[in-house]
């Protein structure tokens, strides 16, 4: 079992003369606890090439917490450093590493966290710690823990061997600070003599610069209207293997569905990208990455679907009478089931090889893209990619009318997101002209996936009032089977509120102000 928190801390190296009853008199409005003193032993597990450290990332043993896995929040904004803390259960590490999926040191637990940091390379054992700890906790006037401060004097070990030595201050804020607050610290803490926030994690500075060296996913190359097509597309890869290397956590503890929804996005645009900028790209080579990702992207729409169904038809049911509320949830427990086993599906395959090897290629690929020729002598513009997933939704769409099918709308819907990918591919080398095309023809998306949800929730309720009826059972079935009857009407309703929104989200859409950074577009 895993438990997650954020941790929210502020990092300085101070000099000799700093002193933390300096900041604490700085502070009048906070109240010190009692001061203590420890002695803690640590650590750190990663890859030989220190991929972990590299992205900010830890994997750890304390003896005071166990198994801790540390991954990339938020970022750092202000010298605040917040990362997603995971506590893992395990025994205390023995002689020897670990490999991801093998055994070793490292509880399977923990080394599922880091999977898609580290993919096939081995973990072991790359640094050992020992901190002297002086820490005291800072309380408010309501007698409320709003920070912990500690001093630390940081040795670090091979063996027995003395490798290094530094001092660290770390000021950790918990739940009940104030808005102002980390500002109020770091102007006291600097004021003291620790000097300037320094947000780089305690492994990093054991380890050193190989630990500071850039990740294998870097940020995406900059780009403008003279970057060649093959250039656009390599940072096209970047973004969106980042957003999945980063909700892969997520999607494995399960805590926020979120997490599932923003990987299978990354996997969509793969797939759209791949097909925009498919003259640019060896099509033996994208066909096969494309299945691969069709592959993955099933996986997670699978989850993602019966999950945005389960809110969706719990939103509804909140709405009608108290005493359908029973029948409510027993109609909805199939759905808690299957989404269940999709779930169970979608981490097998992420433990597995297959999800590893894609991985590997997409990395593979952020850093080149084969092309039929030499991509860069094609003669193609970054802005004529955009136009033909256009044209095909702008003759889709043209060709819709009041009476159109729910299946054809639900086509439009496909085009719109298609081609709003593609501009957004291309939005950081063209500029604001893009982004303001892709936004207005999202929005045409948004109003027909609202109207796609509801015609697949009215499917599902019909579907199974019927199975109450035929299934027979009594009065519980008969109360089934009205519940789904009633939120069947509500869905109707909201199918057909979106069919009178989308001709002006598409009016919108069409507009040809929006389409002239497009290279001869209509």
């Amino acid at each position: 079992m895993a438990a997650r928190e954020q941790e929210r801390e502020l990092k300085f190296t101070p000099g000799p003369s700093f002193r933390a009853g300096d900041v604490v008199e700085r502070l009048p409005g906070l109240r010190p606890g009692e001061p203590s003193t420890r002695t803690l032993h640590a650590t750190y597990y990663d890859t030989a090439d220190l991929r972990l450290a590299r992205t900010g990332a830890s994997l750890r043993w304390r003896d005071d917490q166990g198994w801790m896995v540390k991954l990339p929040a938020a970022g750092s904004e202000g010298g605040l450093l917040s990362r997603d803390e995971i506590t893992v259960e395990g025994p205390a590490p023995v002689t020897g590493g670990g490999a991801p999926g093998g055994g070793g040191a490292v509880p399977a637990a923990a080394l599922d966290l880091v999977h898609a940091l580290v993919r096939s390379a081995p973990i072991d054992a790359v640094a050992k710690l020992v901190s002297v700890r002086n820490r005291v906790d800072l309380f408010d006037a309501d007698d409320r823990k709003v920070a912990e401060m500690v001093d630390d004097e940081v040795s670090v070990l091979d063996g027995n061997h003395l490798l290094s030595r530094f001092r660290e201050v770390e000021v950790e804020l918990t739940k009940h600070a104030g808005a102002d607050l980390a500002d109020e610290l770091v102007a006291a803490l600097r004021a003291a003599g620790a000097g300037r926030p320094d947000p780089v994690p305690k492994i990093v500075r054991a380890l050193g610069p190989r630990a500071a060296e850039p990740p294998d996913l870097g940020e995406p190359e900059k780009l403008d209207e003279a970057s060649f097509p093959v250039d656009v597309l390599r940072a096209a890869i970047v973004r969106s293997t980042r957003r999945l290397v980063a909700h892969d956590p997520g999607v494995r503890t399960g805590h926020d569905m979120e997490d599932v929804h923003q990987a299978r996005v990354a996997t969509r645009r793969l797939r759209s990208d791949l097909r925009t900028f498919a003259v640019v790209v060896e099509s033996a080579w994208n066909d096969a990455l494309r299945d691969e990702l069709k592959w993955l992207g099933d996986l997670l729409g699978a989850v993602r679907d019966t999950a945005v169904l389960l809110e969706r038809l719990d939103r509804r049911l909140a709405t009608l009478e108290s005493a359908d509320e029973e029948a409510g949830h027993r109609l909805l427990d199939g759905l808690h089931a299957k989404r269940d086993a999709a779930r169970d599906a979608l981490l097998a395959a992420m433990r597995g090889p297959r999800y590893l090897a894609l991985l590997d290629r997409l990395h593979d690929a952020a850093r080149r893209v084969p092309g039929p020729l030499d991509a860069r002598d094609l003669g193609v513009e970054v802005a004529d990619l955009v136009r033909p997933p256009w044209h095909k939704l702008r003759r889709a769409a043209d060709a819709l009318d009041d009476e159109s099918p729910d299946p054809d709308l639900h086509h439009v819907r496909i085009l719109a997101k298609r081609c709003r990918y593609a501009a957004e591919a291309v939005a950081p080398a063209i500029g604001k002209d893009a982004v303001r095309f892709a936004k207005q023809v999202a929005a045409l998306q948004d109003v027909l996936g609202e109207h796609q949800d509801a015609v697949i929730a009215g499917q599902w309720l019909r579907q199974h009032a019927s199975d109450a009826i035929l299934q027979g059972g009594g009065e519980g079935a008969a109360a089934v089977a009205f519940v789904a009857g009633e939120l069947a009407m509500l869905e109707l309703a909201a199918a057909d509120a979106s069919r009178e929104l989308w001709p002006e989200a598409w009016h919108l859409a069409r507009a040809k102000r929006l389409r002239r950074w497009m290279r001869s577009g209509r």
